[in-house]
């Protein structure tokens, strides 16, 4: 493993990992609190709860992990098209298991939200890491600077 401005490949991975995580729980918390406002005081749909808090969080860790986990100059238009073809399969699956698992099954709608939250968190950074970014990472300007 190389060293690029004095650390290693590894080290700039796990600083990777962390932001990913750190970015990643901040749009869980915009992702249950949009959900808890739209499922509890606005009453909508399970489903249609799910999937706009799903959107807006999408767009959250979307946005800080291109500018600083990946540092990405790449083009914005084509790596936010890569994105929605991750979520155009996983927002159909991850929907009809919390239908699936809470509608029918029974499950606490938490505890299901959780899950596809953890399948969400360990499945995009794997897809962002190895195709969306692959290419592009520490190519922007704080990257540069460094």
């Amino acid at each position: 493993m190389g060293k690029v401005n004095g650390m290693s490949e590894k080290k700039r991975e796990l600083i990777r990992s962390v932001k990913f995580t750190l970015f990643s729980i901040s749009a869980g918390l915009i992702q249950i609190g949009s959900f808890t406002l739209l499922n509890e005081l606005l009453h909508l749909d399970y489903w249609v709860s799910y999937l706009i808090a799903l959107v807006l969080s999408v767009v959250w860790n979307f946005t800080l992990n291109r500018r600083y986990t990946f540092q990405s100059a790449n083009n914005v238009p084509i790596a936010m098209l890569k994105v929605a073809l991750f979520y155009a399969v996983f927002t159909p699956a991850s929907t009809w298991l919390e239908h699936f698992l809470a509608g029918q099954q029974g499950w606490n709608e938490y505890l299901v939200t959780g899950i596809n939250m953890v399948l969400n968190f360990v499945l995009e950074f794997l897809y962002d890491r190895f195709f969306v970014f692959r290419n592009s990472i520490d190519t922007n300007e704080l990257a540069k600077k460094k």
